[in-house]
Formats: C-alpha cells, sequence, structure tokens
C-alpha cells in the first residue's frame, strides 16, 4: 500500500538519492526533483559547465561550475538515479528564485555582515518554493538528503532533532523551516551515519555510492567569495585602512568584503604578533585586527525569529550553536520585542548570554538553539545582528 507522494529534491549526491531510495523501499510514492538554478534551453542535456545564472541585480551573470550541490553533473545524476529507481524526475526552474539568494549573499558581505546562502536556499527553496511545487503535483509532503530528523514529541507533535551523525548533522540549516511544515517534511537518512549510507547505496546499486561530498556554495564554485561579490556588486572593491584597536592604520586592503569576522590567514601584516579581524565598517571601508581576546563575546542579538516550540516568558537556558562549523555551548535566552521584518518577513527578535566568552559571533550568521535537556531538538533559532559585551 502507497503512504501517499513524496516530492524528493534530488542534488544528484548519495544522500539524497538514497532518501528516496528508502522511500519508494518504504511504500511512498517517489517523485525526484531537480532545482535548476539557471542555464539556456530546456533539456539537461543542454547543460554545459560555463552557463550563466541569471543576472542578480545591478550586476552579472555568475556562472556554473563543475562542482557544487546543484551543479551540471550533478543534475545527470540525479536522472540517472531517478531512472534506476524507476521515479519519474522533474526539473524545477528556479532560475529567477536563485537570483535572490544570490543578491541576498553579495549584499550581505557588502554590508559587512557574514552571509550563510545555504540557510536562506532551504527557507527559500528547498522547502519554501519546492513546496508550491510539490502542491502542485499533488504530493503530501517534500524530502531531502539532509541529516537531520522529524520525530513527534510525546505528545505527538512533530519536533526538528540533530541528525544521529554528529559529524554530519544539519539541523542547524534547517531551523528556518516554518513550524507548521514540520508534519508534511520527510528526512530519512537523518537517522544514520554516513557509512551507512554509502553502504546502502553501494547495496543498491545506485552509481553514486562512492561520489564525494560537496564542500563548495554552489554559485562560488571556485571558492573565491570576494570575487564574485565583486562581480555582483561592481565598485564593492575599494582600497581602505586597516586598523588596529586604537585606530592606528597598520596596513591596506582591497575592500572590506575580502574578510570575514575571526579570520586570521591573508591579512599580509607583519606586526611581530598574531592578529585576527575584530571588526568591519562598510561605511568608513575600514577593517579592524587585534588579538584573539578582542573576539570573545559575552552574548549576541538576533532578529527573524523562528520558533519550532514556545518559548518560556523571561530567560531559560539552551544550547546556542552560533556557527555551522562550531558546537552548541551552553547559553540563557530570552525574547525581546519585534523588529523590522527581515528577508524571511519574520519580525521576532531575541538575545542570548553565553555561559562562557565565545570567539567570532558574527553579525549575518545564523544562531540556531537546542533544547539542553537532550542536546539536540531545535527549539528555533534567528539571524545575528548585534555582537554584545566583548571582552578585551
Amino acid at each position: 500500500m502507497r503512504k501517499g507522494k513524496v516530492l524528493v529534491a534530488m542534488s544528484g549526491g548519495v544522500d539524497s538519492s538514497v532518501a528516496a531510495a528508502l522511500l519508494l523501499r518504504e511504500g511512498y510514492e517517489v517523485v525526484g526533483c531537480f532545482m535548476r538554478l539557471g542555464s539556456p534551453g530546456e533539456s539537461l542535456d543542454e547543460l554545459t559547465p560555463g552557463d550563466e545564472c541569471p543576472a542578480p541585480a545591478g550586476g552579472k551573470p555568475v556562472k556554473i561550475g563543475h562542482q557544487g550541490c546543484c551543479s551540471i553533473n550533478d543534475a545527470a545524476d540525479a536522472r540517472r538515479v531517478a531512472a534506476m529507481l524507476g521515479v519519474p524526475f522533474y526539473v524545477c526552474n528556479f532560475k529567477k528564485d536563485f537570483g535572490r539568494i544570490i543578491d541576498y549573499f553579495a549584499d550581505e558581505y557588502a554590508a559587512g555582515r557574514t552571509p550563510n546562502p545555504c540557510v536562506r536556499c532551504n527557507d527559500w527553496l528547498k522547502f519554501g518554493k519546492l513546496r508550491e511545487y510539490a502542491a502542485q503535483i499533488g504530493a503530501d509532503s517534500v524530502a531531502s538528503g539532509h541529516y537531520a530528523r522529524v520525530e513527534p514529541d510525546s505528545g505527538g507533535e512533530p519536533r526538528l532533532r540533530r541528525g544521529i551523525d554528529a559529524s554530519k548533522d544539519q539541523s542547524y540549516v534547517l531551523f528556518g523551516v516554518p513550524r507548521e511544515h514540520l508534519a508534511r517534511m520527510r528526512l530519512p537518512i537523518g537517522g544514520m551515519e554516513k557509512p551507512r549510507v554509502r553502504e546502502l547505496a553501494r547495496e543498491m546499486g545506485l552509481p553514486v555510492f562512492d561520489k564525494p561530498d560537496s564542500q563548495e556554495i554552489c554559485f562560488v564554485p571556485d571558492n573565491d567569495y570576494a570575487g564574485l561579490v565583486e562581480r555582483v556588486r561592481p565598485g564593492s572593491a575599494r582600497e581602505g585602512a586597516i586598523v588596529d584597536a586604537r585606530g592606528v592604520e597598520v596596513g591596506r586592503h582591497g575592500g572590506q568584503h575580502r574578510f570575514t569576522i575571526g579570520q586570521r590567514r591573508g591579512l599580509s601584516l607583519s606586526l611581530g604578533h598574531p592578529v585576527y579581524v575584530v571588526g568591519k565598517d562598510p561605511a568608513t571601508n575600514t577593517v579592524t585586527v587585534g588579538a584573539r581576546g578582542l573576539l570573545l563575546a559575552s552574548g549576541c542579538s538576533a532578529g527573524e525569529a523562528n520558533w519550532l516550540l514556545d518559548p518560556p516568558e523571561g530567560w531559560f537556558r539552551v544550547m546556542a550553536k552560533y556557527r555551522y562549523n562550531t558546537p552548541a555551548v551552553a547559553a540563557r535566552c530570552r525574547r525581546l520585542g519585534d523588529g523590522e521584518p527581515g528577508p524571511s518577513g519574520r519580525s521576532g527578535r531575541f538575545e542570548v548570554a553565553f555561559d562562557e566568552p565565545q570567539a567570532a559571533v558574527a553579525p549575518g550568521q545564523a544562531i540556531v538553539l537546542y533544547d539542553p535537556a537532550d542536546g539536540a531538538t531545535v527549539l528555533g533559532g534567528g539571524w545575528i545582528d548585534g555582537v554584545s559585551g566583548v571582552a578585551g
């Protein structure tokens, strides 16, 4: 008996391929879907490396590369896996919508913040726009190959939880999924570790069983973030001053967007002691460097709050994760009044006070809150818009 129709976001990698196969095995009516981010022509056969995504507002088109989660090679792999599984396969045209992701990415760097386009892509496209496609074909839910889980709590309410494989957990990048959509979200591999996923792919005869994981942002295949910002936002490459904590100029740079909070390498400075990027001012195009101690912050504030559980009044305990590649740390949190709606349309705000000062808490990054009782259940999250109590 069929359990219902599910639209699976198939990126051409081993994770989404196994997710589709598992859902098919469990009795779902599976429909595969590849997100087409921008290229000429109507057929996947016409896609070639070097094709262009749509031009973001005021900038130049962005080249598609050979690697990344949505590259040309991945499109062919996704189609091949769907054919092996015998499931329908569609290409969703996100050319216009994806320009919004690139605009956001460039604007955040130009504004002195550190963006996270993968989180926005999940919110706006994979579990946003893709849900509209699912409704059009009569699918009950949307699935992906993310390493996270949606499981019922004691009352039967669906909760977003960390993936079993701690080294691959992607619950951080899914915090923005609307609470009401969790019940229609399928994450088949979240209860597995990566080696088991590859083993299953081999057992199933999937041709992508040994395909390397994507390590790049799909529209920055050469990892040249600064170069992309300069192509999309001409004029951002302006020479400016590198100053120390006293405001004394100690060097020059080619644009503040080329630096991130906490950066140590690539500063081209010889001061006789290690220094880090501790601040940026896009208005004056100034980069401030200093000792590591200047990176330590006691807390932060965040906007665009998305709560997956109702938070209590006043301060409450959380485990806070303020970067994708850093562990969650003990903290307290409390809700604040609403602010201006952000790109997500949400206006809720909250503040976090860390138990111990944390390094390189950067505006523009997502901060995700977990239940300290189990360390796995996502309470909610938001986007860092201020850093407080910087230690000296």
